[in-house]
């Protein structure tokens, strides 16, 4: 016999499935995400790629679930591209360059009950991405500029180069009708 949840009106065991169903999807976004970062389109010379939709794969977590499983998500991403291919000169670049910059990924959570949610969600996390991104570059980089460039201008600049050129890729893509259609189709999925 299963008990009711107070707070939600549904069974319990019900609830449990549910937490389930989000962390197998969310394992999958992350495991997605992983093996396209590998298929890089193009490579900056000194970090930073555009990929095969590897970014999308994290906002569509936020989309599905909500900003708290896509930050979350987000942030274990950015944590696993640490181990896998760390640069690190200090704790708070790898926070901005890591955590906090995949993490950022997951404000498309914020999004998931919009029209055009996904396209607007993967924008914000695009640009979450950028802010911290650019931040890392400014406060941690600012050397690589060029003799006589702002720092901001140099890091928005580089950032927004790879980052910009992924983004639009993905945006035209997951635009196409039979696409949005079958991400919407997962979508409806994931909520039962």
């Amino acid at each position: 016999m299963s008990q009711i949840n107070s707070n939600t009106g549904r069974s319990v065991s019900s609830d449990t499935s549910s937490a389930v169903r989000k962390l197998i999807f969310s394992a999958m976004g992350i495991a997605l995400s992983m093996v396209t970062s590998y298929i890089k389109v193009w490579e900056m010379p000194m970090g930073g790629s555009v990929t095969l939709l590897s970014m999308l794969f994290i906002c569509l977590i936020g989309y599905w679930f909500g900003p708290k499983f896509g930050l979350t998500a987000g942030a274990a991403y950015g944590i696993l591209q640490f181990i896998i291919d760390p640069y690190m000169l200090s704790l708070p670049q790898v926070l901005f360059d890591y955590p906090l910059a995949f993490g950022a990924l997951g404000l498309s959570g914020f999004f998931n009950r919009r029209k055009y949610g996904l396209q607007l969600g993967y924008i914000a996390g695009v640009l979450g991405r950028f802010v911290f991104s650019t931040l890392s570059g400014v406060i941690f980089f600012a050397s690589y500029a060029p003799e006589g460039m702002n720092p901001w201008v140099y890091s928005s600049l580089y950032q927004g180069t790879y980052l910009g050129a992924e983004g639009i890729i993905t945006l035209i893509i997951i635009s196409i009708p039979p696409v949005a259609r079958a991400l919407n189709t997962v979508k409806r999925q994931t909520q039962n």
